[in-house]
């Protein structure tokens, strides 16, 4: 099949990509701007809303702006990386991304960090799936392949933990408008690495683009986030949650009976349809949903509870991002070449579980060395083994003109069970606070206790999570070494 470079494109075997390192260097810091992006703004939160004098109810959206436009736009996102070419959409999801960025940072009013925020959802739904696609065809070498991975997916695994350390620093030392302005500093390395390293063209067997495929995901992946977003401030019974649940549910079946019958589809079923690539996404999905759980109640825990400063919560999750680089390496390089993807998958399933369930011993007096930091290094171990080898596996095998979609479908399955784990894990939480104060004169030393409750539960339903999972991506990846073969033409007729 006739193809053409689209920046690291598909190489025949043996053949390696010309500064294929400093690629790896210029995707993975865009890839980093972006996970980052997702948390550095919680630190900055009350600064912003006290310059900027928005309400509480409001406060959501400056983080809901980014989640909706962001989810709803992976696959469209994706699928015109393989349209246009990855260098191209890399570039312009960069610049897009930064001006964004900007636009946030000189923000003089609550209506325009909303829409800047919203900015920053679409351009990083452009340079997700173009980064990871990158990757995927730069890298065919099985042990460079390996290597790459491991550090791409210790970038994707850390960089929630990174953002809230630099949130924190930037917020507490200079200003909250830096949490934004910092992403043009990222942007103009990216930017010059990207000019200098990536290579121009496009797959020449482009499909076209699929419309009623491309609306209806969009608009049903909105449906999803939007709803899910919605159930983290409101009743699960208001149809505002329910209504756009099920709209969103609808909207997704329907997407897979017209990608069965239109001759270009969106998302191409031989993309899902292999076990592993299937086990791999679920394994994505799962890792978003339970890590909100160690991220999100464990900074309320250490903040509130412990009263550390935002700097100070950052740096007690290094710890974490340590476990998370050492397993990813360990993960990709020695154990998915010898043995596959199913028992360090599952495995890192199992220990994120027993971290979780570890950090459900917490107090109100808890010393952070003796109860808190094991159980971080526990959970980063085990979420290095998750995240890298999926991420490898789910784009293994992957013809050059479908990298870009199957790319998406990893960020599009980490962004989904991120907006559920959230939405799930903070409504358990609230009952379990409300519940345990019910009839109860309120003290400030109840609703302490109130408040660790709600957090052990969030802990303790986060590691069912995982839990589960483990079963799930057991069940669902092959045993042993697996090695799927680039998708063959009676495939892709397919």
């Amino acid at each position: 099949m006739a193809s053409a470079s689209s920046g690291g494109g598909a190489r025949r075997a043996g053949e390696v990509a010309p500064h294929r390192w400093l690629i790896l260097a210029v995707i993975g810091l865009a890839q980093l701007m972006i996970v980052l992006d997702a948390t550095v703004m919680n630190i900055a939160l009350p600064s912003a809303q006290a310059e900027l004098g928005f309400s509480n109810d409001s406060r959501q959206w400056i983080v809901t702006a980014y989640s909706l436009a962001f989810g709803s736009l992976l696959l469209l996102g994706g699928r015109l990386s393989d349209l246009f070419g990855r260098k191209l959409t890399f570039i312009v999801g960069l610049l897009g991304f930064a001006l964004a960025s900007a636009l946030g940072g000189a923000a003089g009013n609550f209506e325009m960090l909303v829409l800047a925020r919203a900015l920053q959802g679409v351009f990083g739904a452009l340079l997700a799936p173009a980064a990871l696609s990158l990757l995927t065809t730069t890298f065919n070498d099985p042990k460079e392949r390996g290597k790459a991975f491991g550090i791409f997916g210790a970038i994707a695994g850390a960089g929630g933990a990174i953002g809230l350390l630099l949130g924190g620093v930037l917020t507490e030392y200079l200003n909250w408008r830096w949490c934004l302005y910092v992403n043009l500093v990222f942007a103009a390395v990216a930017l010059v690495g990207a000019l200098m390293f990536l290579v121009p063209g496009r797959h020449a067997d482009r499909p076209t683009l699929d419309i009623p495929g491309t609306v209806v995901v969009t608009a049903g992946l909105f449906c999803v986030v939007f709803g899910l977003s919605r159930a983290e401030t409101r009743s699960w019974g208001s149809p505002s949650v329910w209504g756009f649940l099920v709209a969103g549910a609808v909207l997704l079946v329907l997407f897979v009976m017209i990608e069965r019958k239109v001759a270009h589809p969106l998302l191409p079923m031989r993309i899902v349809r292999d076990r592993d690539r299937g086990g791999a996404y679920l394994a994505v999905f799962i890792a978003g949903a339970g890590m909100f759980g160690i991220f999100l109640f464990l900074t309320y825990y250490m903040q509130t509870t412990l009263g550390y400063t935002p700097v100070k919560t950052g740096l007690a999750f290094l710890p974490m991002v340590a476990g998370i680089m050492i397993t990813a390496q360990v993960s990709t390089i020695v154990l998915l070449p010898r043995i596959g993807a199913k028992i360090p998958i599952a495995a890192g399933m199992v220990l994120a579980a027993i971290g979780l369930v570890w950090l459900t011993t917490i107090q109100l007096d808890s010393v952070y060395v003796t109860h808190v930091m094991p159980q971080l290094i526990v959970c980063g171990l085990g979420m290095g083994l998750i995240i890298a080898p999926a991420m490898n596996v789910a784009t293994a095998g992957v013809a050059e003109l479908d990298a870009g979609v199957a790319s998406a479908m990893v960020n599009t399955s980490q962004q989904v069970g991120g907006s559920i784990g959230t939405a799930l894990l903070s409504t358990l939480a609230n009952n379990a606070a409300t519940a345990f104060i019910a009839g109860k004169q309120p003290t400030p030393q109840l609703l302490a206790e109130a408040a660790l409750k709600s957090y052990t539960t969030a802990f303790w339903w986060s590691a069912v999570i995982f839990a589960a999972g483990a079963i799930a991506c057991g069940l669902l990846l092959r045993r042993g070494k697996h090695e799927p073969g680039i998708d063959s033409p009676a495939m892709l007729a397919g």
